[in-house]
């Protein structure tokens, strides 16, 4: 049985102490944790989406460092985070579970002022439509987003899309994938954003960076109904057996797994599976949006979803140390363990499977992408203390 209260206390939100080593499992050796590379974490604070959205964003990118340097005649890939469909009550997607559309409109406008060439959007669309079509669809302003710098493109990245071939991305240290083949817009791109919400999720606990790279892998490749040796270019389906449950392998033409015993739950498989693709492209800057959102799971397809309103805007380079002031925002402790809240099953588990999950943030420190320790991030605009929204209590109510 996993202690699954694990509260944020004073102590560990001003400075969360150190693991030396991460639990990684079955068949795997513990990685002792590097001195991980960290970067500045900006946390703003607004009621909505209303008045002067810019203003906020432009002060907070300044607080990291800027835009200028990063995005200055180049082109800018913008992952959003789209999941699924739906709305909950009389509120909007982008009110709860979707990156909200001004939001995405606004950070077009300051890339674009700072400089930026080109600005893709990407989100995989599903069922076949154009991520157009997935925005039209929910009420979003196409045209508006359009005009909002002067290169704005969608891309549907659940297929090999504009690309000619797919590109294959190389994991330095694997958990689960050596390589990712994914939609060129991810290799053809000089600099990455996550653009991802505040909220939990059904089976990792919370979703925020690290987790919003997991929906870069295509559905051509990665989904339920990929061909055994080539991709299927007119998916139809999620990728629950090949990426939740690895109970198949991608086609043959992609990477296979690494260690195809290693153990087969969406708990440890899919925040390793999301540690590998932030791995393989890598994220230079990280959004969260806050500003309004959810508690209960990651769509209102999940039992106990409701409405939340953070009020928060969480910007940095480094997304783990992104993710980690974002999950103290959330009133969690970053270097919780598995099995710990939040990392556990927000429903019950599927017959056979564990409750908990494992904890992301640790699993990409431990490989060195970016460090989860609260003390040695410089949280820039509002403190972490005064910017909790106490999650927890608000899913259990």
């Amino acid at each position: 049985m996993h202690d699954t209260r694990n509260p944020l206390t004073r102590r560990q939100l001003l400075a969360a102490s150190g693991l030396s080593l991460v639990s990684l499992g079955r068949g795997e050796a513990a990685r002792p944790a590097p001195r991980a590379p960290v970067a500045p974490v900006s946390i703003g604070q607004r009621a909505n989406y209303d008045g002067d959205l810019a203003g906020l964003l432009a002060r907070q990118f300044d607080q990291i460092g800027g835009l200028g340097r990063l995005v200055g005649g180049k082109t800018v890939a913008i992952k959003l985070n789209l999941t699924g469909g739906g709305r909950f009550g009389a509120y909007t997607a982008g009110q709860t579970h979707w990156v909200h559309p001004k939001l995405v409109g606004v950070c077009c406008h300051l890339l674009a002022r700072a400089g930026a060439r080109r600005i893709r959007l990407l989100e995989g669309a599903g069922r076949g439509d154009s991520l157009e079509d997935k925005m039209l669809d929910a009420g979003w302003d196409v045209a508006a987003l359009r005009s909002a710098a002067p290169i704005v493109e969608f891309e549907d990245t659940n297929t090999r899309g504009g690309g000619q071939r797919y590109a294959r991305l190389r994991v330095a240290q694997p958990y689960i994938y050596p390589a990712f083949d994914l939609n060129h817009s991810y290799a053809d791109t000089d600099v990455f954003v996550s653009m991802s919400k505040l909220k939990h999720h059904e089976e990792c606990g919370i979703t925020l960076t690290i987790k919003n790279s997991f929906g870069i892998a295509p559905n051509s490749v990665y989904g339920d109904d990929a061909g055994v040796d080539e991709p299927n270019e007119n998916p139809r389906r999620g990728r629950e057996a090949i990426l939740h449950s690895g109970k198949r392998q991608p086609p043959q033409s992609a990477p296979q797994e690494v260690d195809f015993t290693s153990e087969r739950f969406e708990g440890y498989r899919v925040p390793r599976i999301s540690v590998d693709l932030i791995a393989a492209r890598p994220v230079d800057l990280a959004i969260i949006d806050g500003l309004e959102s959810s508690s209960g799971g990651e769509g209102p397809w999940v039992k106990g979803f409701q409405y939340a309103h953070p009020q928060v805007l969480i910007v940095g380079r480094n997304p783990v140390s992104t993710d980690a002031v974002a999950t103290a925002v959330m009133g969690y402790d970053p270097r919780a363990k598995r099995g710990e809240t939040p990392f556990h099953r927000l429903t019950a588990a599927k017959p056979g499977q564990p409750p908990w999950a494992e904890n992301p943030m640790l699993l990409a420190e431990a490989v060195g992408i970016g460090s989860a320790d609260l003390s040695r991030i410089d949280v820039r605009g509002v403190p972490i203390k005064d910017a909790v929204f106490d999650f927890e209590s608000r899913r259990k109510s």
